[in-house]
């Protein structure tokens, strides 16, 4: 079965009204992350308009879990482009991230305002401990999927503690980790073709400089990384994006930016979407729309110049190698990014909102919204009865 759009259903194709109100929707309801995206995407691209077939929507599933960049959001402009060509890309994909991307940029200017309300600081202390558990169930959640497809399970797990060891204790390095495994992987699976590997090797070069200046060129910086050297999720960036903003460039304290992970699991849409919150703290308004630009490009890029090569892609010895290896060690990082997730909490009380969303999480398998809700409520009686804020 191919990717390519069938040139039969060209004069089937919907307007670009029907596929800005469609994805428009799911961008205004999509909360839970990729696992609530990718069941939207299929409810109407196969189940209720028949604009795919299952397996082609499989395929393209596939196909977007091989890019860089937030998978999810490939998917939805991927399945834009499909039923309604370049700019059905165009416009599907801004609809889907617009939504969660004004409700972030909102909560932002409030949770983030020189001098917040009390309530609000609460709320954002109680979500904000709840972060780390979140991201181990993300990462939790992908280790079966991934297990049943490795070649060999050994290599996997030893990938996966190296993203794990890389989230919790390099920062900016975790890029490298992931491309490095990914590397590791191409070659036992292609010795002596070593031509074949290089396509992998460009990020390398761009996770190794850096901006020294702050600014909006720092910005543009961070988003960039956020955007495209992402693999296997948004909570992949997010020790990444913590290094940045907190320690290098100062736009955010650690609870603050612990604030903007926690909006971006609240907010409808991908959690890539977090460093608009970044990107207002370092600029303001025009900072996070700059950041968000900058963030989903990237993904916009990829699909439009790439579309018609996906199936091509998907069965690449190559590229499904690279995935092998940097996919575990993706799942290592967000696992291990939980770790300095819970060491920047501030205050005793949260690291008992911490274990009891881990509990909900992890042993009663609560949603993650409803967790980090939960959380925020917490976090506002904590306060009210005296707790001191972070």
């Amino acid at each position: 079965m191919t990717l390519r759009r069938r040139a039969h259903d060209a004069a089937a194709r919907p307007s670009l009204r029907t596929v800005a109100r469609q994805w428009g929707r799911i961008g205004c309801i999509g909360f839970g992350g990729p696992p609530t995206h990718i069941a939207l995407l299929r409810d109407l691209c196969v189940e209720r308009r028949r604009w795919l077939t299952s397996v082609e929507f499989e395929d393209a599933i596939a196909a977007c879990n091989l890019l860089p960049g937030p998978a999810s959001t490939q998917l939805a402009i991927f399945s834009a482009w499909w039923v309604a060509g370049p700019g059905g890309a165009l416009v599907g994909g801004a609809t889907f991230i617009a939504p969660g991307l004004v409700l972030i940029l909102g909560l932002a200017a409030l949770f983030l305002a020189a001098s917040p309300p009390a309530w609000v600081l609460g709320a954002a202390a109680g979500a904000g401990a709840a972060v780390a558990a979140v991201a181990v169930r993300a990462g939790t959640d992908l280790v079966r999927p991934s297990l049943s497809r490795t070649p060999a399970r050994w290599r996997w797990t030893l990938y996966a503690v190296l993203g794990a060891t890389a989230a919790a204790m390099l920062g900016p390095g975790l890029v490298l980790v992931l491309i490095a495994c990914g590397l590791c992987e191409v070659i036992s699976h292609t010795l002596g073709r070593a031509g074949n590997v290089g396509i992998h090797v460009w990020p390398l070069i761009a996770a190794t400089t850096s901006v020294a200046a702050g600014g909006l060129l720092a910005v543009v910086w961070v988003a960039f990384k956020v955007g495209a050297l992402s693999y296997g999720g948004g909570f992949v960036i997010i020790p990444l994006m913590q290094v940045d903003a907190v320690d290098h460039y100062h736009w955010m304290t650690n609870a603050q930016f612990l604030n903007a992970v926690a909006l971006g699991q609240l907010t409808p849409g991908p959690v890539v979407q977090t460093v608009a919150a970044v990107g207002y703290a370092a600029a303001g308004i025009g900072g996070g729309l700059l950041a968000a630009l900058v963030a989903f490009t990237p993904s916009f890029v990829l699909v439009l110049l790439g579309a018609n090569r996906f199936d091509q892609l998907r069965t690449n010895a190559n590229a499904r190698a690279f995935l092998a290896g940097a996919g575990p060690a993706a799942i290592g990082a967000i696992v291990g990014a939980a770790i300095p997730l819970a060491v920047a909490l501030g205050v005793a009380w949260q690291y008992a909102v911490l274990g009891g969303a881990a509990f909900a999480l992890l042993v009663l398998r609560r949603g993650v919204v409803v967790t980090l809700l939960s959380a925020a409520a917490i976090g506002v009686i904590a306060t009210q009865l005296g707790a001191p804020s972070p």
